[in-house]
């Protein structure tokens, strides 16, 4: 069982603003920028793995371990964050911990299968800063900041102290120079394009018509549902492999992806509209074969492609060709066999949705729109053992 208390942790990255003593042209959350950063994280992964091996379960969790730091320390101003972790780290990690230890006690990191807490405290407490990984999620890191930067410094470049900042950031990503990933992000080529028009999904709300509190980003839903993915996986399967964790995660984070072009289209008017699911699907495809897959590596092309299509199935990869599958059992519980879990997902982005709605009601914020998910999520787990408790509203949980 994920705790409720981790969950609503989670959603709290969507309250926490950015930039806030700047000036703003759009809403800048913890969330978002969460979000980005392991999108480009993948990114400089999938780049630094043809020079050196990278071990992706460490990127996952060392990106949920620091989106957790963040989240309870909430939105201290870079240079004091440094200050404060280099006169006070320990002391400060050790806070962290404490507020995160009974909601990560109970559950197993599937890098090693120690319980989560003790693997977010060898993470934050390692001096060890030279792993790729580690390298990966930094730069990764100051990437994302630095697409915001560019936001709050384009709607107020004469603000005094802001010049000074930018030197700051440049000189932060100047040290991860030697990943070849940021080479070419930093090129201004097709690389940098795709960061860029993934970020556009900052701009496009969930629940439009829907007033909420928090209020989210299609880009922040894609990182929630990839976490809840994550944390479902172990729960909804046994001993899974490298590859299937991997695969699942990332679809998740992409799942979304499409949206870029068609926006967030209700699931109301999906179901109830004859054929437009279908439709909306061929659009999809189409916009995902001429204008995404373009901005990346050809070689990335069969994975993304893996992803995205047919996301809510349960697939292998068999003779090099996708196949779906009513269940994966063990004979094709190996990385060879590339399995993926689309029902995880699917339970994953129904849970994002459900709490987005739940979050909401017990801030008092009211509609028939969320309660009828509300409802109807509920109904449609209730008899489902281990999955019923994840989709209870606050005060009956």
């Amino acid at each position: 069982m994920i705790p409720t208390n981790l969950i609503t942790r989670i959603f709290e990255a969507a309250s926490i603003q950015r930039w806030n003593d700047h000036v703003r042209p759009v809403e800048l959350t913890e969330l978002d920028k969460q979000a980005h950063k392991m999108l480009i994280a993948y990114m400089l992964g999938r780049f630094q793995e043809q020079i050196q091996e990278i071990n992706w379960l460490r990127i996952i969790e060392g990106g949920f371990f620091e989106f957790l730091q963040r989240v309870v320390l909430t939105d201290i101003k870079p240079p004091v964050f440094h200050y404060l972790m280099k006169k006070a780290g320990k002391e400060l990690n050790e806070y962290v911990l404490g507020q995160v230890r009974e909601e990560l006690s109970a559950l197993k990191s599937l890098a090693t299968g120690n319980p989560l807490i003790n693997e977010m405290e060898a993470y934050l407490e390692s001096q060890d800063v030279s792993s790729p990984e580690k390298r990966i999620l930094s730069a990764a890191h100051y990437l994302a900041t630095k697409w915001e930067f560019e936001l709050v410094y384009n709607a107020f470049p004469k603000m005094y102290g802001i010049d000074e900042t930018k030197r700051e950031i440049e000189d932060k990503i100047e040290d991860y120079y030697e990943l070849a990933g940021v080479q070419k992000i930093l090129l201004g080529g097709k690389s940098h394009h795709f960061v860029d028009l993934v970020s556009q999904l900052r701009f496009q709300k969930r629940w439009s018509k829907t007033p909420r509190i928090p209020q989210t980003t299609v880009l922040g839903h894609m990182l929630v549902v990839a976490y809840f993915t994550y944390l479902l996986t172990p729960l909804c399967t046994e001993k899974p492999c490298k590859k299937r964790i991997y695969n699942n995660f990332f679809s998740a984070l992409f799942h979304d992806l499409p949206e870029v072009y068609t926006r967030d289209i209700i699931s109301p008017v999906k179901r109830e509209v004859a054929g437009l699911e279908e439709v909306i699907l061929e659009y999809e495809k189409k916009k995902l074969e001429e204008k995404i897959l373009p901005l990346l590596p050809g070689q990335w092309h069969q994975e993304i492609v893996y992803f995205l299509e047919d996301q809510f199935k349960n697939k292998i990869m068999e003779h090099g060709r996708p196949k779906q599958v009513d269940e994966i059992g063990p004979e094709w519980n190996r990385d060879e066999f590339d399995p993926l879990d689309g029902t995880i997902i699917k339970i994953a982005d129904e849970m994002a949705a459900y709490w987005e709605a739940a979050i909401s009601l017990s801030h008092g914020i009211r509609s028939p729109h969320l309660e009828e998910a509300i409802r109807g999520l509920e109904d449609k787990y209730r008899h489902r053992p281990g999955l019923a408790s994840i989709f209870s509203q606050p005060e009956s949980s």
